[in-house]
């Protein structure tokens, strides 16, 4: 990788010949550890880049991103020279959006459209509810957050480490509510939307509301648990996701396959 993309991504497995690379962004205060054990349960052939946001880990002395836009557009760039492969993203709560715009960012900047567009526990960017946590003292701030129910999260009980990471947890949350979608926008890959069936921060109607953000083709899969339900549903969760990429690498074969025979009868 590049030094932008060495910066940007962390690889937990060596993939020598990638025929697809998946792109998972982080939720709100969250790191790419959040995806280690991801990558013993992808395919030999699919490479994980799992984000680090500036801010965090060997990045904790960068500023943080000063909007959801301009994250975004640090990752589509760092993606920039990984293109000749072709990719998919995931994004859980914050990290949906980010995968968002990010899909947005390729197809208007480079041309490229990802094979898929994983969104999880996120509601559509036209739909979520504007809030203001990240303006609220920290004990508000922790009360709210800790309902999330994430194991990741167990961190802010630990005085010692809550001065380092409430910064950030913060800045997360500043980005997700300061921000403003435009309603007309769409992406051209198709949609599959997660979620928890007993997570109290999106509704199901929101989150199926994910349908209207794409042209191409939609789908929804609830799981039980709450909004990190991903940490205990994850065999299920990839099982589901890979299927996916499995079935577009397929038709992206056979696409290619039509059009190179097109070809040789044309000349």
């Amino acid at each position: 990788m590049t030094e932008s993309a060495d910066r940007w991504f962390r690889r937990y497995r060596a993939t020598t010949a990638p025929r697809l690379r998946l792109v998972c962004l982080p939720h709100a205060g969250g790191s790419p550890t959040a995806y280690r054990t991801w990558a013993r349960r992808l395919p030999e052939d699919v490479e994980l880049l799992a984000t680090c946001y500036p801010g965090r880990q060997d990045r904790f002395a960068e500023p943080f991103a000063d909007s959801i836009g301009e994250l975004a557009d640090g990752v589509a760039q760092a993606l920039k020279p990984l293109l000749d492969t072709p990719i998919a993203l995931f994004g859980h709560s914050m990290g949906a959006v980010v995968a968002h715009e990010v899909t947005r960012l390729l197809d208007a900047r480079h041309g490229v459209r990802p094979l898929r567009l994983f969104v999880s526990g996120a509601d559509a960017p036209h739909r979520r509810e504007r809030t203001d946590l990240h303006s609220r003292d920290d004990a508000e701030f922790l009360a709210e957050i800790r309902q999330l129910g994430s194991s990741s999260l167990a961190e802010i009980d630990d005085p010692a480490l809550l001065e380092m990471v409430l910064p950030v947890i913060k800045a997360d949350y500043r980005l997700v509510e300061t921000y403003r979608p435009d309603p007309a926008a769409k992406t051209r890959c198709p949609v599959v939307a997660y979620v928890g069936d007993q997570d109290e921060d999106c509704a199901i109607e929101d989150v199926r509301a994910w349908s209207q953000t794409t042209t191409a083709g939609f789908e929804m899969r609830v799981f039980p648990g709450d909004h990190f339900y991903l940490e205990q549903q994850e065999p299920e969760l990839l099982a589901h996701l890979t299927g996916h990429l499995r079935a577009d690498l397929r038709l992206r074969a056979a696409v290619g396959r039509t059009a190179g025979a097109a070809a040789e009868h044309g000349a």
